[in-house]
């Protein structure tokens, strides 16, 4: 091989170590999410034909639960910038045996999502002055759903809520949405009033 071939040669060699230096290095970018804009807490009262009344946000919607077996008052609050629905069920309670149904119903729901829950924590829910009792779960890890609740006089009336998102569960992404929708529903939950 002549002198020539062999310039070259290590010329092609040099330029490859030049290019593959740590000079450049390139990592992967992390993983991106979207800039959430939250809008401005306000709320709103909800009167309608159910017997019982509370405020919700004045940027979620309320519409009638569509499947076919819904019941009067089951509706669900839309949460649209969101991509979240917090289905709420109401049932009245005609009987001890009924009730306790309703509430072993709720326990079960609740805990259907174990399999993807890496906790679920329960919290009472006590408010005496207006006869207001029950239970939030708080279902952290990729779950379906992060909260659900049940409230009930005890008597009369019985309502459950059931907080889902339109994607993917992933905790973390969207942990920031989560928080801000369980204030809302913590509002709701305090302001609920029985009618009858």
């Amino acid at each position: 091989m002549s002198k020539k071939c062999w310039l070259a040669l290590f010329c092609s060699g040099l330029s490859l170590l030049i290019s593959c230096s740590n000079s450049h290095d390139f990592t992967p970018k992390p993983r991106g999410f979207f800039r959430i804009i939250f809008p401005e807490k306000k709320y709103q009262a909800y009167t309608g034909n159910c017997p019982f009344t509370f405020s919700y946000p004045v940027y979620a919607s309320i519409e009638p639960d569509k499947n076919k077996n819904a019941q009067p008052c089951w509706f669900n609050l839309e949460f649209p910038q969101f991509k979240g629905t917090l289905h709420l069920s109401y049932m009245p309670v005609t009987s001890k045996k009924v009730f306790n149904e309703l509430i072993e119903d709720a326990h079960t729901f609740a805990f259907k999502h174990t399999v993807k829950a890496t906790a679920i924590d329960e919290a009472t829910i006590a408010y005496p002055d207006r006869k207001m009792y029950g239970i939030y779960y708080r279902i952290d890890g990729n779950a379906a759903s992060s909260v659900q609740f049940y409230l009930t006089d005890s008597s009369k009336n019985y309502l459950r809520g059931a907080l889902y998102f339109n994607e993917i569960p992933r905790q973390d992404s969207i942990k920031p949405v989560l928080d801000f929708v369980k204030q809302d529903i913590d509002v709701m939950i305090k302001s609920l009033r029985w009618k009858n």
